[in-house]
């Protein structure tokens, strides 16, 4: 069994975290009778303020989470994040110890900030890829894809891309019949190229 630890923070957006979560739950569901993921929210407090309002009640609070295997870290409003030295030593730290590490939308920010990018392609939300480059210039951007698989990194394009990369991600790690599954179980058309 795998451990899915996904980030939360002030100002998320909502499907970014949500969106994933659903995906390795339903997979988690439709396994039967086998349990191929652990899925579960980590943040640094234990309050926390989506976007819209949504009050989000972490799993965990920083320190105190399981090991995790995949390291999903959604974006959002995340000029905060960026700011915070413990929130980005945070994700430096569990990414170095997780098999996956993946980014939905501008969650690549915090990615680059944590130096987890070097020498790979990535993608993130239309309206952001300018910000991007401006703010990593090093970094290869793939404007076009729905998300970009990089080995150990994994990253998507804007909200929902998150739900489509996430499946990919059950397909590489548990296999196709389950991947389909997932979709189908939660009546989800599946964009499977990126």
């Amino acid at each position: 069994m795998r451990n899915v630890g996904i980030l939360v923070y002030d100002d998320v957006e909502v499907l970014d975290f949500a969106g994933p979560f659903q995906v390795f739950t339903t997979a988690q569901r439709v396994a039967r009778p086998g349990t191929p993921f652990a899925t579960f929210t980590v943040a640094q407090n234990a309050d926390v303020l989506a976007r819209g309002g949504l009050a989000v009640e972490p799993t965990y609070t920083f320190g105190l989470e399981p090991r995790i295997d995949v390291l999903v870290v959604p974006g959002g409003v995340v000029t905060a994040e960026l700011g915070k030295p413990e929130v980005i030593e945070w994700i430096a730290a569990r990414a170095a110890e997780a098999e996956l590490v993946v980014s939905v939308c501008t969650g690549v920010f915090l990615l680059a900030k944590a130096g987890l990018l070097a020498g790979k392609t990535i993608t993130t939300h239309w309206e952001d890829i300018d910000d991007f480059r401006k703010s990593f210039p090093g970094i290869v951007v793939d404007a076009e894809s729905r998300f970009v698989d990089e080995g150990k990194i994994v990253t998507s394009a804007g909200i929902s891309a998150g739900i489509d990369m996430s499946l990919h991600l059950v397909e590489r790690l548990e296999g196709e019949p389950l991947a389909r599954g997932t979709a189908r179980q939660m009546d989800y058309r599946w964009q499977r190229e990126p």
